[in-house]
Order: structure tokens, then C-alpha cells, then sequence
């Protein structure tokens, strides 16, 4: 009885410790729409962190459930029904509402395509925008946790083991990145074909304010834009739920977040798409090199991981710092090429920018080149200590710590 007797308190305090563990408030690491504040977790977040319990572990847990605890967003297969739901529907009404009511649309179509085509001058079909893209992003936001989860378990973390990770924290984070490697790589590759072929090609600076305001878009820049959005969407939902595991510079992350979101809804509603798409460049090309050099470090490739940290550092000092500044010289500057008939407050001409927009577009552009700023300290730091031990992600909490989730909240404690 007497070394029965203390180890039952001891039981009893760490299972508090991994309830303790819903209150922290997590994320990862760019611009509309009002923002959630952040909410208890309560049910929605497992009571770890490991990324295969909270996506296959989900006995007794139903598929509505799963809709009401926002469970979905870690469980690929409740995303997936989401997903195949909408195609299933879409497709019944195609093939029984012409027989019954032709000619009457498709309710589901804005959920699977991009909405509001429109002729042009040129021939070429463009788009304009309204309140339907936000059923598009809505359904790329279910897409993206679906497509997130499946490249973290299935196709991440087998490939993190076979190279001798076995840390379930590092596991995670090799997960997280092999994502964000994916995801950076096609949309920033994508980014760069949808310039090409736009007057703002290699930052020609001028052109976001010659012609405006830029109302319609072509198919692949409307399509880049929302899929952008909802892939920022969903990276917020994970935040505010906390699905990863906290990092030093939390709140910095949640800023970065706000400002980027804000700086993408606000540049599509006021018809300054052609800044948005230089901006997501900027963003996507170094954060591609960033995830590449973090998966070397995690497979233990010591030569390979630190010329691609090199290389990352002047992609990054290129995109992030030189092409941003570049772009807010622009905005100081070159504001007023925009046309005097277009420099009025008339939402239904697509006309937005009045004298004082200028400073709007400047101040969050600015604060996203400090969050920037700061990171950039941490690379060098991170830059100066590889020169006599591993390389390390500042960012994130001592991923080499022994302990478990209980460790963690005993810590916080």
C-alpha cells in the first residue's frame, strides 16, 4: 500500500496536465474577412499533439460530430466526405435538373469553380469578383485540410522514418514541412507563370497603379488568388485551434497571419490584384527554400542542408526584404500614376483609392517587412550558430527535449 499510494496522486496530476495541455494556443507560421477571436478549444483539439491520433484515432466519433467540433479539419476522412458530398451533389443536379427545370443553374457550381465570368475587349473570358468566390474559398479550405493531412501522415512521416526520425515532435514538424514544401513549391512556380504574362513582370512596379482599377481577372490569376486565400484560411483555423505544437514566437505568427489575411482580402476587394500577386511571390519562393533546408536538417544531411541554407538566406534577403522594400517605395511613390478619374470612393466603379488609401496599403505592408525583420534575425542567428553546431529551428520550442506533452505543461505550470 505504501508504493501504491503515492504513484495514484502522481497519475491523477499528469492526466491533469494533458487536459491542461487544450488551453495552448498554437500554430505554424500571409491577407480578408473579419477574424475570429481565438476560442477555447474545448473538444476540438485531442488531448495530444500527435498528428495520427487526432486524424485516424476517432473511435466513436461521428461524422457530424466531427462537423460540430471542427474535427474535420484534422480527420481526412470527414474532409474527404465534405469533399465528395459537394462533387456527389453537383453532379446529380447536372444529370437530373435538365430533364426536370432546364436551363435552371447549378446551386454547387461556385463551390467547385470560380464564378463570374465576363467578356473583355480582347476576347479572352475574364472575371469579376463578388460575395460567390467566398463559397469557392469555403470549399478550398476543406480541400487544403484534407490535402494537408494526407501529405503529414501518408506520405511525411513514413518518409521521416525511413531516414530515422522517431520523435513524434520532429515527426510533426517533418510533416508540417514536407507540406509546406509542396504547397510553396506549386503555388510559387504557379506565381511565376501567372506573372509572366502580366505588364508586372519582373516588378514592374509602375504597372500596379497604370490602368486602374484592375476590375476583371484572368481565369488562373482569379483561381491563384482564392486557392491562396483558402490555403491561409485553413492555416488559421489550425492557429486558433491549436493542432501544432507552439512555437517561441506565437504571437508574432498569429500578427503575421492578421496582417497577411487583411492584406489579401483588402487587395482583391479594391481591385489591386497585380500588387497581391507580387507580394504572394515574394512570400511562396523563399518560404519553398525554408521548408527544404528544414527537412534536410531533420534527415540528418549535414553537407546538403547547409548549402541549401545558404542558398534559402539570399532567396529570402532577394524576396522577403529587397523585392518588399521595393514594393513599398512603389507605394509611396508611384500612388498617384493611378488615373485622376480613378482616384475617387466609388465601390460600384471598382474605384477605392482616394488620397488617404495610400497610407492604408503602406502601414501593413511596413509592419509585414518588421514580422520579416524579426525573422530575418533569427536566420542569421540561426546562420552564425551552424557554423559550430547543428542548425535548429528558432522558431519552435526545444524539439530535442526528452519530455512528452506532460513535460511540456509541468513546464508551464
Amino acid at each position: 500500500m505504501s508504493k501504491r499510494s503515492p504513484s495514484t496522486p502522481t497519475l491523477h496530476r499528469r492526466r491533469g496536465h494533458v487536459g491542461n495541455l487544450k488551453s495552448i494556443d498554437t500554430d505554424r507560421r500571409h491577407l480578408t474577412g473579419p477574424f475570429v477571436t481565438r476560442t477555447p478549444l474545448d473538444s476540438a483539439t485531442p488531448e495530444s499533439n500527435d498528428f495520427p491520433a487526432l486524424s485516424v484515432n476517432h473511435q466513436g466519433n461521428t461524422f457530424w460530430s466531427d462537423l460540430k467540433s471542427w474535427r474535420w479539419v484534422v480527420n481526412p476522412v470527414s474532409s474527404f466526405k465534405l469533399l465528395a458530398i459537394s462533387v456527389i451533389l453537383y453532379l446529380n443536379w447536372e444529370l437530373v435538373t435538365p430533364n426536370i427545370a432546364p436551363g435552371l443553374p447549378n446551386p454547387l457550381r461556385p463551390l467547385l469553380f470560380i464564378s463570374y465570368p465576363v467578356g473583355s475587349d480582347t476576347g479572352e473570358v475574364q472575371y469579376a469578383k463578388g460575395y460567390l468566390d467566398l463559397a469557392f474559398i469555403a470549399y478550398y479550405i476543406v480541400f487544403f485540410s484534407f490535402v494537408r493531412q494526407i501529405i503529414i501522415i501518408h506520405a511525411c512521416q513514413p518518409i521521416a522514418r525511413y531516414f530515422g526520425v522517431k520523435r513524434q515532435a520532429k515527426l510533426e514538424r517533418f510533416g508540417e514541412q514536407g507540406y509546406a514544401l509542396v504547397y510553396f513549391a506549386i503555388m510559387g512556380a504557379w506565381g511565376y507563370r501567372i506573372m509572366k504574362r502580366l505588364p508586372t513582370y519582373w516588378y514592374r512596379t509602375e504597372y500596379f497603379w497604370i490602368d486602374y482599377p484592375h476590375w476583371e481577372m484572368k481565369f488562373e490569376l482569379k483561381r491563384y488568388y482564392l486557392m491562396h486565400m483558402a490555403y491561409w484560411c485553413q492555416q488559421l483555423i489550425v492557429l486558433l485551434f491549436g493542432l501544432e505544437k507552439p512555437r517561441k514566437d506565437y504571437y508574432e505568427l498569429v500578427a503575421h497571419h492578421v496582417v497577411t489575411l487583411w492584406l489579401i482580402g483588402w487587395s482583391y476587394l479594391i481591385n489591386l490584384t497585380l500588387i497581391g500577386n507580387a507580394i504572394y511571390m515574394s512570400m511562396d519562393i523563399p518560404d519553398a527554400f525554408l521548408a527544404f533546408s528544414k527537412l534536410l536538417n531533420y534527415m540528418k544531411m549535414e553537407r546538403a542542408k547547409f548549402a541549401s541554407f545558404v542558398v534559402f538566406i539570399g532567396f529570402w534577403t532577394y524576396f522577403r526584404h529587397y523585392l518588399n522594400i521595393v514594393i513599398l517605395w512603389s507605394v509611396w511613390t508611384e500612388f498617384d500614376l493611378i488615373p485622376e478619374v480613378s482616384r475617387v470612393w466609388a465601390p460600384s466603379q471598382g474605384a477605392w483609392l482616394v488620397w488617404w488609401m495610400k497610407y492604408q496599403i503602406f502601414a501593413p505592408l511596413l509592419f509585414l517587412q518588421i514580422l520579416n525583420l524579426f525573422w530575418y534575425y533569427l536566420i542569421w542567428r540561426i546562420a552564425i550558430r551552424s557554423v559550430t553546431s547543428n542548425l535548429t529551428d528558432d522558431r519552435s520550442d526545444d524539439e530535442d527535449n526528452d519530455g512528452d506533452a506532460n513535460d511540456i505543461d509541468e513546464k508551464d505550470e
